[in-house]
């Protein structure tokens, strides 16, 4: 059906709008930006649909080369808005940028499976939810994380953003390539996992060194 991203997206942005009032300040930001994020997929399908046309549906050329620039500016925009008008703290920043990454991937993984819905597997939804949605995750995540920095100092706002975006570009252009990848394609689908899991030991491990100092 032509107009099925858009029906997809009012059935799942609407209901999560209505809840908001409802919802505690701290979990209306995250849902904010998950929304937010979910509107970032709507609107780059459309820009990466235009590319795929241009470059002859080539899926490879665009995947690996303009879809994690496209993806990944389009995706930070809130976050850098964010960060340059309301807050540089780490943690909202971190928070905010990695509920956006997470809300695309949300919305993207839901589009794709009613594309191939006869063609999907267990393993597929275990890649798409477990691998590709922690890469989109982590990609804005980085931006978010690295802003805090960035801000504070302006000499090197521009340049320190340029290269934060950039980062993002090539970790998530590295995913794509590796998971497309017939001889690869494992390690792309365990390197998100790999960059996740030492962060968030590393973050649990620096939020125990605060509750014990903060107690003693």
């Amino acid at each position: 059906m032509e107009n099925m991203i858009y029906i997809l997206f009012i059935c799942m942005v609407a209901p999560l709008m209505l809840s908001l009032p409802l919802i505690k300040k701290t979990s209306r930001s995250i849902m904010i930006f998950m929304l937010i994020g979910m509107c970032t997929a709507l609107f780059v399908s459309e820009v990466n649909g235009l590319f795929l046309r241009l470059l002859d549906n080539d899926i490879l050329m665009v995947t690996t080369t303009i879809t994690p620039a496209t993806e990944e500016i389009v995706k930070a925009l809130p976050v850098l808005i964010y960060a340059f008008l309301f807050t540089d703290e780490k943690e909202r920043l971190l928070t905010a940028s990695f509920a956006v990454g997470l809300g695309f991937a949300l919305f993207e993984n839901t589009y794709i499976l009613t594309q191939a819905s006869t063609d999907v597997t267990i393993s597929w939804a275990l890649v798409r939810g477990f691998s590709t949605a922690l890469m989109h995750g982590i990609c804005t995540a980085a931006v978010g994380f690295g802003m805090s920095f960035v801000k504070k100092k302006k000499k090197l706002f521009y340049c320190g953003t340029i290269s934060l975006l950039l980062i993002a570009i090539t970790y998530h252009g590295i995913f794509n390539m590796l998971v497309q990848s017939e001889s690869m394609k494992y390690f792309g689908f365990f390197l998100p996992a790999v960059t996740y899991i030492p962060l968030v030991v590393a973050m649990v491990m620096n939020y125990r060194k605060k509750n014990a100092k903060s107690q003693s």
